[in-house]
């Protein structure tokens, strides 16, 4: 169904409205978007409430002096809470979209009903980080030839439909980038480099802000006033208080986290290059445990440390940056690992 859409021209929710989605790929439909679609009951015509839940979760297991962060769950679909009354009108019947949720789930049970396996889990320390240079998606692990592979598939349609020069697939291996990439960082990061790397701080103090994401949340506050004036409209008109009620407190809710995104956007304030000098120093101690890392900390180190990374097929090169958050800002070394390392895929 995504690649037909694709292949068809019909815009995705992020190419249709990229404000709103600033963070998620325009190039075409998502099997994960079509999916969301098919299992959301707000499209039989009722508004559904219940269907995540606030988790407060240690920040760090091994130092529960940090505190906790709140996180939000997916509660099971049978805890979710739908009105008795149409919300607004129905797009698909009850029926259609029942028979949908059961073809959704057979498909993941064989048939004596017992769900399949999931195949072992491997450590692969780059993932969610390593990105196609021609799609800009972000490439998936695969185990291949008893190594650590990274696969970025791309159906014909999606191709056709946005003019992409894209193989069906684009295979890295693993340890080709990783040989380069431990000795990068001890570079950028070592006590020589330090000055450089403060000025790369300080300048990046100055970059714009995301203005995409600023727009986004403003766009959002802008709607929520506008739905918040049609709910209470909808209370002088005798809807029932109990269903309106539950609606103005969601639309509060996006409120609340769009306030806090712009916030969080807008009040950065700049570092004086002593603080800047002293979360240099310590992010240079972080490359000393690289080499001999487990793996899962590998993986770890790599995310606070901000790594993106973007594989060019075409020259075999590896696009590096790391973006280490201090409390107010954001080191960017950069950088193109070894192409040598990475021929043969």
């Amino acid at each position: 169904m995504a690649e037909g859409l694709t292949r068809d021209g019909i815009l995705s929710p992020s190419a249709y409205d990229p404000r709103r989605n600033p963070h998620r790929t325009t190039t075409a439909w998502s099997k994960s978007a079509v999916r969301v679609i098919l299992t959301n009951p707000r499209y039989t015509g009722r508004q559904v409430w219940n269907k995540q839940r606030k988790t407060e979760i240690l920040i760090d297991v091994d130092d529960v002096a940090l505190g906790h962060e709140t996180k939000q769950r997916w509660n099971p679909s049978d805890e979710w809470i739908h009105s008795a009354a149409l919300a607004h009108e129905p797009l698909v019947n009850d029926d259609t979209f029942n028979r949908a949720q059961t073809l959704i789930t057979a498909a993941g049970r064989r048939p004596d009903g017992i769900r399949k396996p999931r195949a072992s889990s491997r450590n692969y320390v780059l993932s969610g980080l390593l990105h196609c240079g021609i799609c800009k998606r972000r490439m998936i692990g695969s185990f291949n030839n008893d190594r650590n592979n990274y696969r970025c598939t791309y159906a014909a349609e999606y191709a056709d439909a946005n003019r992409v020069a894209h193989p069906r697939s684009v295979y890295v291996r693993e340890d080709h980038i990783l040989e380069q990439l431990d000795p990068w960082l001890a570079k950028v990061l070592s006590p020589d480099r330090l000055t450089d790397t403060v000025q790369a701080m300080t300048d990046a103090q100055h970059d714009d802000t995301d203005h995409q994401a600023i727009a986004a949340a403003r766009e959002t506050l802008a709607t929520c006033t506008t739905r918040l004036d049609r709910y209470r409209a909808a209370l002088d008109t005798g809807a029932d208080p109990a269903v309106v009620t539950r609606w103005i407190a969601d639309v509060q809710a996006e409120q609340v986290t769009a306030e806090a995104d712009l916030r969080r956007l807008t009040g950065r304030r700049t570092m004086n290059p002593d603080e800047i000098r002293h979360i240099v120093k310590s992010l240079g101690n972080i490359t000393n445990v690289l080499r001999d890392a487990d793996p899962k900390d590998k993986a770890r180190i790599y995310r606070e440390l901000g790594l993106t990374l973007t594989y060019r097929p075409t020259t075999r090169i590896v696009s590096a940056q790391a973006t280490p958050s201090g409390s107010c800002t954001s080191l960017c070394p950069r950088g193109d690992l070894n192409p040598h390392a990475l021929y043969g895929h």
